[in-house]
């Protein structure tokens, strides 16, 4: 079979993301506090753009502001780049300026001025005033420093300090630290026994039920009924049959009432079975809504947060260096650098501003929907889906889903999540819908107001939610329930 060269024509359709369409998208699904590092990074990394300190408002906020009252869709990026009037000429030729230094600019460059420069000097600085919070490791390093032990002894207990997990459980078996440090394994469980005699009780325990047995020894006095039901029955003690318990116990231990049953399980109980979680807690971030719901007369009104975001704009000085007549060479090589940044500059500020109107859009949309939630509260809440904003706002699904996400609204009823409005329905005996949230609410309150000796079934409560007028099935109520945390009824039982 002969080779040849054949030209054949195809046409095909391809749907292809441009940089700026990408950017844009990857703006509206950012955080709040996401955004404020990629406007930083940006400041830092292009000349051309600066942060607005004033309080005057440029022409393209103008702009923007009149753009807001027009309708229409605004999910996708334009085609082209908006740029400010007095940028809008940046292209032409022979605008009659005077032609710029190049050269003299690349060597006379000075620094940008940051934005943390540009604030008001006699603010603090954050920085210094962070408290260091002392971790279990340092708490625990601390106190093998107080202790009397060997330079060897040292070195095995730091390896085990460094192998405790947040709970404060030692994740590493004794073979593989006597490995590292070239000892033998009896050695490691001799240094372990001193590391286990720290505060807090039951710290560097291998499993719950050696946990458990530490913070006995440690609580002083020995409790013979409290350490056999830790050694034998947690199972039982799981389930609360307090009743089997003190059977078994018989067997072993002679005249075991139930009532010295219940008092030994007081006692497990005020024990804590994660005994390093208090030194391992996250710091608490406080979080800062990105709209805000005020009402006004019988309506609502939606307002941005756009505090603590950096207003840009365009450098003038920059714009004109570009306006420059050509000259070849070096000059026009940074012309061209000038161009590129100014339009990467101007699609990043297009981008934010239509950022914060999807924003708005959408939760104009949310509090129409859920208006009786503002008023009523997480009763009123009625079943919502992406589709539903979408058709409303003529917006594809996946960018509703972008908006939603990792935003926060600050209403009267509090402050919550955005997509948390969101949520299925559950078909009521009146052929109304209830929100699912609505529902686990319900749930919560019937589970909050049962006799604790007496703890309602997954099927009690779906009669009593029957009762009220939702009708579910009782696998749903023990859905629900797991979502709520809620523990079932023979795990909620109460003996004492």
């Amino acid at each position: 079979m002969p080779f040849e060269l054949k030209q054949n024509l195809k046409l095909t359709q391809q749907l292809i993301m441009t940089p700026q369409l990408q950017q844009a998208i990857k703006l509206l699904q950012m955080s709040r506090l996401e955004l404020v590092d990629a406007v930083n990074q940006e400041l830092e990394e292009n000349p051309l753009l600066e942060e607005v300190v004033s309080d005057e408002v440029p022409e393209a906020e103008e702009k923007i502001e009149r753009a807001d009252s027009e309708e229409g869709p605004v999910e996708e990026a334009p085609e082209e780049p908006v740029v400010l009037d007095k940028h809008e000429e940046l292209t032409g030729e022979g605008d009659g300026r005077d032609e710029f230094d190049w050269d003299g600019y690349l060597e006379d460059y000075a620094r940008v001025r940051s934005p943390q420069e540009k604030g008001d000097g006699n603010a603090p600085v954050w920085e210094n005033l962070a408290v260091r919070r002392t971790t279990l490791a340092d708490y625990l390093l601390w106190q093998l420093m107080l202790s009397q032990v060997t330079e060897e002894e040292r070195h095995v207990a730091e390896q085990i300090i460094g192998n405790l997990d947040e709970n404060g459980y030692l994740v590493a078996k004794i073979e593989e630290i006597a490995s590292l440090e070239n000892t033998t394994p009896d050695f490691v469980e001799q240094v372990l026994c001193k590391v286990q005699e720290f505060d807090p009780p039951g710290i560097a325990a291998r499993d719950l039920k050696e946990c458990l047995l530490l913070q006995a020894k440690m609580s002083g006095g020995s409790n013979c009924i409290v350490e056999a039901i830790i050694r034998n029955h947690l199972d039982d003690l799981k389930t609360k049959n307090y009743a089997q318990i003190a059977r078994k116990l018989r067997a072993s231990l002679q005249k075991v009432s139930l009532g010295e049953v219940k008092d030994a399980v007081k006692i497990i109980f005020n024990m804590d079975p994660h005994p390093g979680s208090a030194y391992n807690e996250g710091r608490i971030e406080a979080i800062v809504p990105d709209v805000f719901v005020v009402k006004s007369g019988d309506d609502y009104r939606v307002l941005l947060n756009e505090d603590g975001i950096p207003r840009l704009r365009i450098s003038n000085d920059y714009s004109q260096m570009a306006g420059g007549r050509r000259s070849g060479g070096r000059q026009d090589s940074g012309r061209q650098y000038i161009k590129e940044r100014m339009q990467s500059a101007a699609w990043l500020i297009k981008s934010i501003q239509q950022r914060q109107r999807t924003i708005r859009r959408v939760a104009e949309c949310i509090v129409r929907f859920q208006k009786d939630f503002f008023e009523r509260g997480v009763d009123a809440l009625k079943p919502l889906v992406l589709r539903d904003v979408a058709e409303e706002l003529q917006m594809h699904e996946s960018t509703i889903s972008r908006v939603v996400t990792n935003k926060y609204l600050h209403s009267p009823q509090g402050t919550f999540e955005m997509k948390y409005f969101f949520s299925s329905g559950v078909r009521t005996h009146k052929g109304e819908d209830v929100s699912s949230k609505s529902v686990q609410e319900e749930i919560k309150r019937i589970v909050a107001s049962e006799d604790s000796r007496k703890p309602l079934s997954d099927k009690k409560i779906q009669a009593l939610l029957k009762a009220s007028g939702i009708e579910i099935a009782r696998r749903t109520v023990a859905k629900y329930r797991d979502i709520l945390g809620i523990l079932p009824s023979s795990m909620r039982k109460k003996y004492v």
